[in-house]
């Protein structure tokens, strides 16, 4: 899932995993000529003419030989062919968004700007609005193939910096797991007995979403004809009832630890060899959380990674402290923090497993993702007189997509065929959709063809 989808960015279903990459979704049917192969068309060439238009990436600097930008310093220059609607009319350079947030953030007193910061706020909140604003408009414009070779470079096909993220927190999560099993048991501290806890999701789901996809994969269509995806996101929402359960058990034996109390001793006894392996495992999880963030903005999964490192940053902070409060200064601090970290812990999988629940019922794709299928959609082919419905929704961790097109009732059976068959595999080649339906129409004045509430 991308950043965009806030309701559902807490979903394991969408982390990443060394092993658990989406299989190439493009049917060996888009290699013949066909609109699929672009997300525009070219009103010039009359409306009986289906071929494909090549897009290259231009910049509006570059001279006739040196035609891509490589780095993508300048905004590319889309025509009128590849742009019937003319979206790249609100793309903005970087140039004009500095200038509009110097203009914004700034007044003068006499001759020296002074800035405020109340207008600072709001010149990088109208900042963040244009960089977001280009990011939509030239997804939009993205062909689909280049859709579909982002996402082979987001799961780890072609970036070395992504593997060695994903594989690098992989392994470090097996090793720092057994270091604070050792650290908790040798201990017998609360507090670190819930961050090990914690610490032994990151390799667990893991190993979750390696057996779901095994199953995913060894199907039969005759038993399930709409694949197995969504066992991926029910033996999530178990592991988060696990783990729930398990910091509950904790918070319920501090709670006794705290009413036996320490048998008259001020403090607990200090265990040096667990307090090192935690502090190991907190190193660690500093130095992936500062490769991470040098990368979250480049690649969505890597973002997630982040935030799960700066979480575990906080609770292996929290519980080692508590923990060596408890041996120097009183007792109870480690009880008392163990149970807040547990209950920390409970409402952070409580979180995911709402959001996972999202994702198993069937809850709607953002608006961003709408707006992609509706703008594919509208510039498919100039047989398309409009659209009627574009719905698409979560059938676990993907997508389903459902586009109904108007076209002229006058064609023939074999032109709107063709038509929505392309536009099908067009919209099933694009990341995280698992099927698409396109249904054709020739009006739109009609009642809605699906209920909300069924009848029987």
């Amino acid at each position: 899932m991308s950043r965009s989808d806030p309701d559902l960015h807490h979903a394991i279903s969408l982390r990443p995993s060394p092993f658990h990459v989406h299989p190439e979704r493009v049917s060996e049917s888009h290699e013949r000529p066909t609109p699929a192969q672009s997300s525009a068309f070219d009103h010039s060439k009359g409306p009986t003419v289906n071929d494909p238009i090549v897009r290259p990436v231009y910049t509006r600097n570059s001279s006739e030989n040196d035609r891509e930008d490589v780095e993508q310093q300048s905004l590319p220059a889309y025509s009128a062919d590849n742009d019937p609607y003319f979206l790249r009319n609100g793309l903005k350079t970087v140039e004009e968004i500095d200038t509009i947030k110097a203009n914004t953030s700034k007044k003068r007193t006499g001759c020296v700007p002074v800035s405020q910061p109340k207008d600072a706020i709001r010149a990088h909140k109208i900042k963040g609005f244009y960089e977001a604003q280009n990011e939509r408009i030239e997804k939009l414009l993205r062909p689909v193939d280049e859709h579909v070779r982002l996402a082979k470079e987001e799961q780890g096909a072609d970036a070395l910096q992504f593997k060695i993220a994903v594989n690098a927190s992989f392994a470090a999560n097996i090793i720092l797991a057994i270091l604070q099993v050792y650290g908790a048991t040798s201990s017998g501290s609360l507090s670190l007995f819930t961050t090990m806890a914690d610490a032994i999701f990151d390799p667990c789901s893991n190993l979750t979403l390696i057996l779901c996809n095994r199953a995913v994969r060894r199907v039969d269509p005759r038993r399930f004809p709409s694949g197995k995806a969504r066992i991926e996101t029910s033996g999530n929402i178990a592991f988060c009832f696990i783990m729930t359960a398990v910091s509950l058990i904790l918070i319920v034996e501090s709670i006794r630890t705290l009413v036996e109390g320490n048998d008259g001793a001020e403090t607990r006894t200090f265990h040096l060899p667990s307090v090192i392996a935690v502090a190991i495992a907190f190193v660690t999880k500093l130095g992936l959380f500062i490769y991470c963030w040098a990368l979250r903005h480049k690649y969505s999964q890597i973002h997630i990674l982040w935030e799960d490192h700066r979480n575990d940053l906080f609770i292996n902070g929290v519980g080692l402290l508590t923990s060596v409060l408890g041996s120097k200064l009183k007792w109870w601090i480690d009880p008392m923090g163990a149970i807040i970290l547990s209950a920390l812990i409970a409402f952070l999988w409580l979180r995911t497993c709402y959001s996972e629940f999202q994702l198993l019922i069937g809850v709607s794709a953002d608006t961003s993702f709408l707006q992609h299928i509706t703008y594919i959609s509208m510039t498919h082919s100039p047989l398309i007189k409009s659209l009627d419905t574009v719905r698409a929704w979560h059938s676990g961790p993907r997508r389903i997509v459902e586009v109904d097109i108007v076209m002229d009732q006058n064609m023939t059976l074999k032109e709107t065929h063709d038509v929505a068959e392309e536009l099908q595999m067009k919209l099933e080649s694009l990341p995280d959709v698992e099927r698409c339906y396109v249904h054709v129409d020739y009006e739109t004045s009609h009642a809605p063809e699906h209920f909300w509430k069924k009848e029987l």
